[in-house]
């Protein structure tokens, strides 16, 4: 057998294609298995509405600050940023700078003085001193929006990923589907665990798989980094000497501006070019703090000291990880090779899976040693997207139930169990919504997609976040103008953009009525949320000097927090 495998190389590749998909469904099964019996165990430990909402306000500084970090770094973030900067070397790790910078942001001005004054969701800080019904249903639309759109770009990854591991492409079956069923079966698959998680183990259950992500997550990546760094002798030099070279760009690849603020023939389009990248950075860095299923996170620690001490971990953690996304970006690189990519992905969202399988090759002997690795790395991004899709699906459900159902409709006269269970039914609601969008968004962009979550969340619920805590004139009409003002620029600004429309590159390549130049709204929808909250505060008289007092001395000591 070994002879015939030897002499026919096409043979001896499908045999290791088999092995890899064997071994990547085999770990899958087993992270599924653990991860459920993790979610059975906490549902018995859930029995209040704060045991579902914030897993009874029990975990560690550290344990949330890793559960931070596995519901932050996502499919993208794993998969995107390495594909980025892979093919566009100096320019992909400017979303990896973005990501860790915006961090400093939740640190200094939100994180302690949510958790002091906020309760299950983020509405409760915003309705604290304003009028229930009209802020918590803005509130609630707003969280919906950014999860569903979050949603989707996992789920759509999720499944074109999955199909890509399994070897599953056009033309090719599986377990008697061929490739679109396969991963419309793939995108229910992940649905309906991320149901189950939030479901049956609420705050905790989720929490807990973020913390296994969370290590999964980072030791496939030092694992990898290391294998990179020990096959150039840990000289850096040769490696990006190596990638600059692979990538067929020579040495621009290593220096600013080969995907970014590109400079062509045209001076205006030059200028869109500039400004379309501070677009991009001001809604990264701006859009952590207003997102909502992390805003959820700072509500599951003891007291303000451990939300502080939770988001420095996350900080620590997050910002190692994105170090490391160095190494594989350029490692792919050098090792694997853009034109490589750019084939298996036009996007580059397979570098990080193919380095691995080039590195199991080169250290651990032949295909075999090549599937092996590649099936780990594969079983990790499986648990990358199930543990952020479960945390969105928490927050949306949760922002349904606590904020529109016991607030807007109830009007607070509703006990924690009916609570509970309208949170589990909006989860169950939610998945199905998002597996059903997913599954006709599969040739969607998935970037575009997390593009605009980070752009609503900064332009919508951060303004009207900053504005409740800092400023004493703000009242119930500046909330909702911000958050609906930022929301529908923000969406529309996209919608008429030639990410939409209008470019080779858009969703619609074959329509034009884009007229917004620039690919990221931010620059623009980020001060318009902040506009519309000023003005929307302005023409209403309403004003609490008191109830802004109690939140002042709630936010800044803990004093009544829950």
């Amino acid at each position: 057998m070994k002879t015939v495998l030897a002499a026919d190389p096409l043979l001896a590749a499908e045999a290791a294609n088999h092995t890899a998909r064997n071994l990547t469904i085999t770990l899958f099964l087993v992270f599924v298995a653990v991860t459920l019996a993790i979610t059975i165990w906490a549902s018995r430990q859930t029995k209040t509405a704060t045991d579902f909402y914030a897993g009874g306000r029990s975990f560690s500084g550290f344990q949330n600050g890793m559960a931070i970090g596995g519901d932050y770094m996502s499919a993208a973030s794993f998969l995107g940023i390495a594909g980025i900067i892979a093919l566009y070397g100096y320019d992909g790790f400017l979303y990896s700078i973005g990501f860790l910078v915006a961090w400093l942001v939740a640190l200094l001005l939100v994180a302690e003085l949510l958790r002091n004054s906020g309760r299950y969701t983020m509405a409760d800080v915003l309705a604290f001193r304003m009028r229930q019904r009209p802020v918590r249903t803005a509130a609630a639309v707003s969280t919906i929006t950014v999860s569903i759109f979050y949603l989707l770009a996992q789920m759509v990854g999720a499944g074109a990923l999955v199909a890509l591991l399994l070897g599953i492409r056009p033309g090719t079956t599986f377990l008697g589907m061929d490739a679109a069923t396969a991963k419309v079966a793939t995108i229910i698959m992940v649905g309906a665990l991320m149901i189950v998680y939030v479901t049956v183990g609420g705050m905790k259950g989720t929490t807990y798989v973020q913390i296994v992500k969370a290590f999964l997550l980072m030791g496939g990546a030092l694992l990898m980094t290391l294998l990179v760094l020990a096959k150039y002798k840990f000289n850096l030099s040769s490696l990006l000497g190596d990638a600059a070279a692979s990538s067929g760009k020579g040495s621009a690849f290593l220096e600013p501006g080969l995907r970014y603020g590109v400079e062509v023939a045209s001076a205006k389009q030059t200028f869109y070019n500039k400004v379309d990248l501070l677009s991009l950075g001001i809604a990264l860095v701006l859009g952590t703090a207003g997102l909502p299923h992390i805003l959820i996170r700072f509500y599951t620690v003891p007291t303000a000291k451990a939300a502080r001490k939770s988001v420095l971990w996350a900080i620590g953690i997050i910002g190692t990880f994105y170090l490391l996304t160095l190494a594989l970006g350029f490692g792919a690189a050098a090792l694997v090779g853009s034109k490589a990519i750019i084939a298996q992905d036009k996007a580059g969202n397979t570098a990080a899976p193919q380095l691995a399988e080039a590195l199991g090759i080169d250290f651990f002997g032949g295909d075999l040693g090549g599937a092996a690795l590649l099936a780990i790395i594969a079983a990790v991004a499986f648990a990358t997207i199930l543990a952020v899709v479960a945390g969105l699906t928490l927050a949306s459900s949760s922002s349904l139930a606590h904020d529109f159902y016991a607030n807007v409709l109830k009007k607070g006269k509703t006990s924690e169990r009916q609570e509970v269970r309208v949170a589990r039914i909006s989860a169950l609601g939610i998945g199905a919504v998002a597996i059903a969008l997913s599954i006709f968004a599969q040739n969607l962009n998935v970037a575009f997609l997390v593009a605009l979550a980070f752009a609503v969340a900064a332009s919508g619920n951060l303004p009207a976040i900053l504005y409740s805590l800092f400023w004493r004139r703000f009242n119930t009409s500046g909330a909702v103008w911000a958050i609906y003002g930022g929301l529908l620029s923000a969406v529309l600004l996209v919608f008429f953009s030639p990410v939409v429309s209008g470019a080779a590159t858009s969703m619609f390549p074959d329509h034009d009525w884009q007229w917004f130049p620039l690919s990221n709204p931010g620059i623009i929808s980020i001060p318009l949320g902040f506009l519309c909250g000023w003005i929307g505060t302005l023409i209403s008289k309403e004003h609490d000097e008191d109830k802004y007092a109690e939140l002042e001395v709630r936010a800044l000591t803990g004093a009544g927090a829950h």
